[in-house]
């Protein structure tokens, strides 16, 4: 009964129907809404399906046209055939049969090469690196169906799309379109190295930087990135080695193989170099060159390692080695392969007494090999030297420094105001050779921040620029009139306009006229030392204003301490580290006593920065870099040069060349003035265009009433050329100039600056421009044989520097 009662009360009671679906399957919690009869089931909400992709066995080969558009062609990147193979496994496992119909394998490839760009990883990308690794493993968890899912965080901000809404966006960004809605960068290439400078939008949010002197950063010598330029590569890398003051004898042998490697990759950069399939050379090639514009005979010159004269009497060969001295005492040529003797006796110069030519420097030589009598006619060349000396001699005809090359073909990049159009030979725009960012990444950015803030913190036209390079010559604090010279130049520059002081004043050593700290000074030791500078800090005291706004960099020479305490003023090993801040103590308490003083009105204080020499100031980035240098090289040059062959001789072939072109320049310059060209050879002088003098004492020299060149002027150009062209302000012998092998590259001039500051009193104070770099030398900041006048030069970034004088 009881069971069939049960039946018929299941029957005339049905069970509930389940309430209708709602559009929100979660329950509200409130009293007014009643409860669901069932429960939520786990299946009520839809989980997110993943999609299935069949890996496929990509090859290499098929993925490289892609890749080369998105890694060469749209970023700049060299793919290795390492990393080449880790990518097409990455994108045949993860993308599928759908990687190219579907457009999957060039999003992956377009974030891989944006992700390595913003880790700074260069120019090449290896496929064993860590870096690459990485970023394929952060790719791979955020990866769904072979599209790109969720956005990881990357170190430079950069982010995948994170939504199919933003992905067709995020696509046009990829295709080069501006997108709607701000994006953290404008542009992948701008951004590139933008850490170095702590810059991360056009408009900077930190009220300090907007003062112009925040850009500008003091690089020493010893704390600059250390470049060595990899023959296999084609590619300047860092050096990530320990450096030492004391290292092995090998890292020796690697400074001079990367000085020659430098210079040899440099000139086979240039036109004259290389070869072309139209031009056919006709006869040996010579360093004498036709002004002709078009393809001739002689505009492609072949450079022949020593080793393969051998066997080769009397043939006419081109040399590119280091000038040296042989332990029998003649005049050699040495490069990475050999060593052979040289005979200078009917060398000229090309163009003639345009440059020095001492041991120690990488030079071009043109002549004919001339075996050793015994060995002629044996069919294999003699090698009957020591240490790789070549039998024979070098009869030497010509001889002329490697050709110089601007600033921008290096960096390869050109088009207005310094931009990045189009890429120039494949330039090194990428690397960062000083810490501060690279050209093709931060250049175009730090240029438009520049005008903005210039023009900004200057809206009067008649104040005075507030980027201004104040360079004062070498001062020597134990002569009463030196310091008195320098008070009258600070007395000008404090009594301008509130606002308009100069960005910096440039102090340059020595400090001393004598070796104080070994006994050269009147009662010797350090106590009188740093007596000198207290006196300099009582003169820097009277112009607190200056002490304010702007940065002084003190330079020192080789009469300072510590170096010269046991070099007694002789040649100190390069480069050299900066003054001891014991000495300096009372003029770093008068900074900052000026500081405090003036308390937090401009938000930017004054500072005294004592730095090596060499060293870089760096201005706006990669905009402006100044190179400044303290060292008697003029008379070092005129003591070890090589004395060669003048058009004065008597020789009857030199009188004959008259009506032939002249080497290596136009025929319409015989003065030694430069050419014109900027893609010729410039082994000449250029004309005013190219390389011009800017005084305001010197009106003649400026426009000169004959065709002759002052004597000061010429000697000038011949210095100037002498630097840039060998671009190492150490070309000597490590016996007349040492160097410190680990920090060698400090001292190389490549890229170009865009200033050098060459603070030499052995040579006439000038300025003037050399293939796109200006060269300044103020001498001493006491005029020899002028009693009571000082002089200095005033350096305007991005113009052009004039010597200026004051009566005390």
């Amino acid at each position: 009964m009881q069971n069939n009662k049960g039946l018929r009360t299941a029957s005339i009671f049905p069970p509930k129907t389940p309430a209708p679906p709602s559009s929100n399957p979660i329950p509200s919690s409130s009293p007014a809404f009643g409860t669901p009869a069932h429960t939520l089931r786990p299946f009520a909400i839809t989980a997110p399906s993943k999609a299935t992709i069949l890996p496929i066995l990509l090859p290499p080969a098929t993925l490289r046209p892609l890749a080369f558009r998105t890694f060469t062609k749209k970023h700049s990147l060299t793919l290795a055939s390492t990393a080449l193979q880790e990518l097409a496994t990455f994108v045949g496992r993860h993308c599928g049969s759908g990687w190219r119909e579907e457009g999957l394998a060039e999003k992956v490839l377009e974030e891989v090469a944006r992700s390595w760009k913003n880790r700074n990883g260069g120019v090449i990308v290896d496929g064993n690196s860590q870096e690459l690794k990485d970023i394929l493993k952060t790719l791979e968890g955020n990866m769904s169906g072979g599209r790109i899912g969720s956005a990881p965080q990357f170190d430079r901000q950069d982010s995948f799309a994170i939504d199919p809404a933003q992905e067709s966006e995020l696509s046009n960004t990829r295709l080069g379109l501006r997108p709607i809605s701000n994006l953290t960068r404008e542009d992948t290439q701008t951004s590139f190295g933008m850490s170095s400078l702590g810059m991360q939008e056009d408009e900077p949010d930190d009220e300090g930087l907007n003062h112009p002197r925040n850009w500008l950063k003091t690089i020493n010598a010893f704390d600059q990135p250390r470049m060595i330029y990899n023959t296999s590569k084609k590619h300047f890398e860092r050096d990530s080695s320990k450096p030492s003051l004391m290292p092995p004898a090998s890292h020796k042998t690697t400074l001079f193989r990367n000085r020659y490697n430098v210079i040899h990759q440099r000139l086979l950069r240039n036109e004259l170099f290389q070869s072309s399939a139209v031009a056919i050379t006709k006869g040996p090639p010579s360093l004498k060159w036709s002004a002709s514009s078009g393809l001739t005979t002689q505009q492609t010159h072949k450079i022949t390692p020593i080793a393969n004269l051998l066997g080769r009497h009397g043939t006419h060969h081109m040399l590119l080695g280091m000038l040296s001295v042989l332990p029998t005492g003649n005049i050699a040529i040495n490069d990475l392969t050999g060593t052979i003797s040289l005979d200078l006796s009917h060398a000229a110069a090309i163009p003639e007494d345009s440059a020095w030519f001492t041991p120690g420097m990488i030079i071009l030589v043109d002549g004919v090999y001339e075996e050793e009598e015994e060995s002629i006619g044996k069919g294999l060349g003699a090698s009957n030297g020591i240490g790789g000396v070549i039998g024979g001699r070098f009869q030497a005809f010509f001889i002329g420094q490697p050709p110089c090359e601007k600033r921008k073909a290096t960096l390869g990049v050109s088009g207005l105001d310094g931009g990045q159009d189009h890429t120039i030979g494949g330039g090194f725009g990428w690397i960062d050779f000083l810490g501060v960012g690279s050209e093709r990444a931060v250049g175009s950015k730090m240029r438009k921040v520049e005008r903005r803030l210039l023009r900004q913190t200057q809206p009067d036209t008649d104040l005075p620029s507030r980027g201004r390079v104040i360079i004062v010559g070498e001062l020597n604090l134990d002569q009463p009139r030196a310091l008195q010279a320098l008070r009258k130049i600070l007395t000008t520059y404090a009594i301008e306009p509130e606002g308009s002081s100069p960005m910096t004043f440039v102090l340059t050593g020595n400090f001393t006229q004598h070796a104080v700290m070994a006994g050269g000074g009147a009662s010797g030791g350090s106590v009188e030392y740093k007596e000198y500078f207290d006196s300099l800090a009582s003169v820097l005291t009277d112009f607190p204003t200056l002490l304010q706004s702007s940065t002084f960099v003190f330079v020192p020479g080789d009469n300072d301490g510590w170096a010269s305490s046991f070099s007694s003023g002789s040649a100190v090993p390069l480069p050299r580290k900066a003054v001891p801040d014991m000495f300096t103590s009372r003029i770093r308490r008068a900074f900052a006593t000026a500081n405090t003083e003036a308390g937090d009105r401009s938000g930017v204080g004054g500072e005294a920065i004592w730095t090596s020499n060499p060293a870089r100031l760096s201005v706006f980035g990669p905009s402006h870099e100044i190179v400044l240098f303290r060292d008697d090289m003029s008379a070092r040059l005129r003591r070890t040069a090589v004395r060669l062959k003048t058009s004065t001789s008597s020789d009857p072939d030199i009188e004959n060349q008259e009506n032939e072109p002249l080497p290596l320049q136009s025929k319409s310059n015989k003065h030694n003035n430069p050419t014109d060209d900027d893609v010729e050879m410039a082994l000449a002088l250029e004309n005013t265009d190219s390389m011009n003098v800017d005084s305001t004492t010197a009106s003649s020299i400026l426009k000169p009433a004959s065709p002759a060149v002052p004597h000061d002027v010429h000697t000038a150009r011949k210095l100037v050329k002498t630097i840039l062209d060998q671009g190492y302000l150490c070309p000597f012998r490590h016996a007349i100039r040492p160097v410190h092998w680990d920090y060698a590259s400090a001292l190389h001039l490549y890229p170009l600056p865009t200033v050098l500051i060459l603070v030499d009193p052995t040579a006439p104070p000038f300025a003037l421009t050399y293939e796109g770099c200006h060269v300044m030398n103020p001498g001493p900041v006491l005029v020899a044989g002028r009693r009571g006048v000082g002089r200095w030069i005033e350096y305007e970034l991005g113009g052009t520097g004039r010597l200026r004088e004051c009566m005390f």
